[in-house]
C-alpha cells in the first residue's frame, strides 16, 4: 500500500521512485509525491519517466498513476518523476484559500457549517450551511475578510492527531456527510490519526483575534503562509440544495483578470453616467426611478392611444343598440379591453357596444358592452361562426384563434 507524501511535503516537485507494479497504463510506485484526486482537490499533473500523467487516483488504499500512454516499465525499475509546478502551486493556493474563506465565514455567520468544496480550472467553490441566506453585502464582506487574512500573513501548519483529540479541537471543521469516506484520506497508513490543517495567527504581528483563523480535518496540499495565496476574488453565490449556499471565488490569474474586468466595467459605467465610481449606486437608483416613471407615463399614453382609436371606430345600429365595430393591429388585447370599457357608456354620443378585431395573426376579438347587449353571448356567436374559443361577462369578453379573415369577423359583428 502506497500513500501520497504530497500533503506532508507539498513543495516537492521532482523525485526518484521505484516501480512497485505495472498494469497497462497504470503504475504503482513504492513511494510517491503525486497527489491523487480526492477531497475536492484534482489530481496532480506531471510525468513519470518522461511520460505524461492522465490522472492519479487512490484505489483500494494505494495510489495509482495512470499514464497517457502505456510505458515500457517493469517492477523494480527506477524512474524520475516530475510534478507540474504551476498546477500544484495553484492547487495549494486554492485549497488554502478555501480554508481562509471558511474562516471568514465563521466570523460572519452564526452556526456556519461546511458541506464540501471543489477546485476548478478557473474558480473554486465552497459549500456552506448557514442559518440565514447569504446576501450581496455578506458576499462583499466575505471577500474583504478573506483578503485581510491573506494580508495578515497567517501561518499554515498541519499535523496528525488521534481522531478523538481532533474532534475536541475548538471550532474544527468536519464534514459529517462525507466523514466516513473522507477519513480514509486523512488517516495515516498504520494508525487512525486525523490530519488537521490550521490557519493560525498573523506572522506580521497585526493581531485582531487570538483564535486560529481556521482549523479543519483535511488531506490536501497547502501553502505554509496565507500571503502565498495572493488576492482572493469572491465571484458569486448560488443555492445547489436546501440550506446550502455555494460561494465561488478565484485565485491567481483568473481572479486578477476578474477584478480588472469589474474595475473596467465600473469605470465605463462611471464615464457613461457622468458620476464618480463611488456615486454609481445612487446614480443607478435615480435612473431606476426615472425608468419606472417613464414606464408609467408610457402606459398612460398607450391607454390614451387605444381609447382614441376605439372611439374612432365606425358605428352601426343593431337591434336598437349602437355598435362601434372595426379592426386594430399591434395592441395588447387586455389594453383594448380596458379601453373599450371606457368608450362604451350611457351618453347619446357613446356606443352601447364596442367590438374590436385584431388584424395580427389569427384574428382575436374584444367586446365591451353597457350590459344591455351581453358581451359574452356576442363572443359565443363569433366562435360558433368562426371557431376558436373565448368567453367573459355580460359587460366584457374576449375570443381568439378565429379561423377567418378579420374583415369577415367585422362584417359578422356589424350584422351585415
Amino acid at each position: 500500500m502506497t500513500m501520497s507524501r504530497a500533503p506532508k511535503s507539498p513543495t516537492v516537485r521532482e523525485f526518484e521512485a521505484t516501480v512497485a507494479a505495472v498494469d497497462g497504463r497504470d503504475v504503482e510506485l513504492e513511494e510517491t509525491y503525486f497527489y491523487p484526486e480526492g477531497g475536492g482537490q484534482p489530481a496532480d499533473r506531471g510525468t513519470i519517466d518522461g511520460t505524461g500523467l492522465e490522472t492519479v487516483q487512490k484505489r483500494n488504499g494505494t495510489v495509482v498513476h495512470t499514464l497517457a500512454s502505456e510505458p515500457s516499465l517493469e517492477s523494480g525499475d527506477e524512474v524520475d518523476c516530475t510534478v507540474d509546478d504551476a498546477f500544484r502551486t495553484y492547487c495549494m493556493r486554492a485549497h488554502t484559500a478555501s480554508h481562509v474563506v471558511y474562516g471568514a465565514g465563521r466570523r460572519l455567520f452564526d452556526g456556519l457549517g461546511y458541506a464540501g468544496f471543489d477546485i476548478g480550472e478557473e474558480k473554486v467553490r465552497i459549500d456552506l450551511t448557514t442559518a440565514e441566506p447569504i446576501d450581496d453585502d455578506d458576499l462583499v464582506e466575505l471577500g474583504r475578510l478573506s483578503n485581510r487574512a491573506v494580508w495578515d500573513a497567517r501561518s499554515v501548519t498541519w499535523e496528525r492527531l488521534p481522531e478523538s483529540k481532533a474532534r475536541d479541537l475548538d471550532g474544527i471543521a468536519f464534514n459529517e456527510k462525507t466523514e466516513e469516506g473522507a477519513m480514509a484520506d486523512y488517516q495515516a497508513e498504520s494508525d487512525e490519526r486525523v490530519r488537521v490543517v490550521t490557519v493560525d495567527k498573523s506572522t506580521v504581528g497585526d493581531e485582531t483575534d487570538g483564535r486560529p483563523w481556521d482549523v479543519a480535518a483535511c488531506g490536501g496540499t497547502h501553502v505554509d503562509n496565507t500571503r502565498q495565496i495572493g488576492p482572493i476574488e469572491v465571484l458569486d453565490r448560488s443555492n445547489p440544495g436546501e440550506g446550502i449556499t455555494r460561494v465561488e471565488f478565484s485565485v491567481g490569474p483568473a481572479g486578477i483578470d476578474h477584478a480588472a474586468d469589474v474595475q473596467a466595467a465600473a469605470r465605463e459605467a462611471s464615464r457613461l453616467g457622468g458620476v464618480p465610481i463611488s456615486e454609481l449606486p445612487d446614480a443607478v437608483s435615480r435612473l431606476q426611478d426615472d425608468r419606472e416613471q417613464l414606464e408609467y407615463e408610457l402606459e398612460e399614453l398607450k391607454e390614451e392611444v387605444v381609447t382614441s382609436r376605439l372611439s374612432e371606430l365606425p358605428t352601426v345600429e343593431r337591434d336598437g343598440a349602437t355598435w362601434a365595430v372595426g379592426t386594430l393591429e399591434g395592441i395588447d388585447s387586455n389594453a383594448v379591453s380596458e379601453g373599450a370599457r371606457e368608450v362604451v357608456g350611457e351618453g347619446p354620443d357613446e356606443p352601447d357596444v364596442v367590438a374590436a378585431v385584431d388584424r395580427g395573426g389569427a384574428p382575436s376579438v374584444v367586446v365591451a358592452s353597457t350590459g344591455e347587449v351581453d358581451a359574452g353571448e356576442v363572443i359565443d356567436g363569433v366562435t360558433d361562426a368562426f371557431g376558436g374559443g373565448g368567453g367573459g361577462s355580460p359587460t366584457a369578453a374576449q375570443g381568439g384563434g378565429l379561423q377567418a379573415d378579420p374583415e369577415e369577423v367585422v362584417t359578422h359583428l356589424r350584422g351585415e
